[in-house]
């Protein structure tokens, strides 16, 4: 008997929740991680993920759960899922140098009969066409024959108290018939339904065609939100108008600009993806451009509603409220509060940031500054921006004391002092 029913390589925002609900499931799990910090934080029952709490750690770690740098723990493990990060490098490229460094080091250890699945997003045939050379290279085994090779893609979504791991339903490709097959008994050993399909291309496609719907939708909305403005029209109201039909209609918001990991990124490697056929994807690319411009615009109806107050930019106090890309929890990444702060600070505005789940905050290497008392913050300010309703936030207050406030959430009453995007 195997030392491990399962190795977690990449201890993030996927990587825990998995060995989360693995671990609660009975399995015996280990986690890797080349991030000494990381490792140093679980084993002392620290938890730097916003849906895993300390309390969660600590009944992992009593549960066997344990935390290493130490590679050669692949040996020794049934099942080994890759969790590492995906991004764009500086040309909008696929990056997949944390892929490739995971699957080389499995490679090493990997033993007959294990099973390897990447969970990471990425282009179809990235794991046929790079995962399995990779293995079979280092392995000297044979994807199929030797070892079983599956893709399947994470469906996490960060402050989510309704869906989670276990009760979202996971979809499962497999190189061969048979890796599918055990790929598709491992999951469902701790997770409630597992929905197959025919290969791993399809299983890549489904995660990418899920967040590309999403960027399309949000990209619409947000346009919209552009000239509806222009055209005296309240599209906040109209959209909730629409959302009352039962069938055919599915509410999105606009909003300052996609954060997180998945909207802003995932469609770019689609786009990839069709680019190599040699013709571009022009819904992705114009939905891309559309959503990248939002920022400008917040920026550009703050500097409208301090015109109308007869006070210029340059020299103004802007209160940042919210600076994460969804509200209550503390996830950064990709969040369109950056762009805006840089523009705000590029015109000479005097920038400040309230967020209950943020204690520090740089933008480009400088830190902006921290405000602890809301109520006092939002009366210093010349103007508020609303980016995230965080549920701590007393809304009811800041509409009332704000001197001027726009909501790009569109969460408050509109009035002489207060617009919505």
């Amino acid at each position: 008997m195997s030392g491990y029913d399962l190795a977690v390589i990449g201890l993030g925002y996927v990587g825990m929740p998995l060995a989360k609900e693995a671990t609660g499931a009975g399995l015996r799990v280990v986690g890797l991680d080349v991030d000494a910090r990381k490792v140093d934080a679980l084993t002392s029952g620290r938890s730097y993920i916003d849906d895993l709490s300390d309390a969660d750690l600590d009944s992992m770690l009593a549960n066997g759960f344990t935390a290493t740098l130490d590679q050669s723990i692949l040996a020794a493990s049934d099942t080994i899922v890759i969790c590492v990060p995906t991004p764009l490098d500086e040309d909008h490229r696929p990056d997949l140098s944390a892929v490739r460094g995971a699957v080389e080091s499995v490679g090493r250890y990997l033993q007959r009969g294990a099973l390897v699945v990447l969970e990471s997003t990425t282009y179809p045939g990235t794991t046929d066409e790079v995962v399995r050379p990779i293995l079979e290279e280092a392995s000297g085994l044979t994807a199929g024959t030797d070892f079983h090779l599956a893709f399947s893609p994470e469906r996490i979504d960060p402050g989510n108290t309704k869906y989670g791991l276990r009760n979202t339903p996971k979809v499962v490709g497999g190189y061969t018939d048979a890796c599918r097959d055990r790929a598709e008994a491992f999951y469902a050993r701790f997770i409630e339904q597992v929905v197959t399909v025919s290969g791993t291309r399809e299983a890549e496609m489904a995660k990418l065609l899920e967040n590309t719907y999403r960027h399309v939708n949000i990209a619409l909305v947000n346009e919209m939100a552009i000239f509806c403005d222009e055209l005296g029209v309240n599209l906040w109201e109209a959209i909730e108008a629409a959302s009352t039909k039962p069938f055919g209609f599915q509410k999105f918001l606009p909003g300052p600009g996609v954060g997180g990991h998945c909207i802003p990124v995932d469609p770019s490697y689609l786009s990839h993806a069709v680019r190599k056929l040699g013709y571009p994807f022009r819904f992705v690319e114009l939905a891309q451009e559309i959503n990248e411009r939002m920022p400008a615009y917040v920026v550009a109806r703050v500097q409208r509603l301090l015109n109308r107050a007869k006070k210029p930019v340059n020299g103004s106090r802007v209160l940042l409220m919210g600076v994460t890309y969804k509200p209550d929890i503390a996830d950064e990444r990709e969040t369109p509060a950056v762009p805006i702060a840089r523009a705000f600070r590029d015109l000479g505005a005097e920038i400040v940031f309230a967020d209950p789940h943020v204690k520090q905050w740089t933008v480009d290497g400088v830190e902006v500054p921290r405000e602890d008392d809301l109520a006092e913050a939002v009366e210093s300010a010349d103007v508020t921006v609303l980016l995230q309703q965080h549920s701590e936030f007393d809304l009811d207050m800041v509409e009332k004391r704000a001197h001027l406030l726009l909501d790009t959430r569109g969460v408050l009453s509109e009035g002489e002092r207060v617009e919505r995007l």
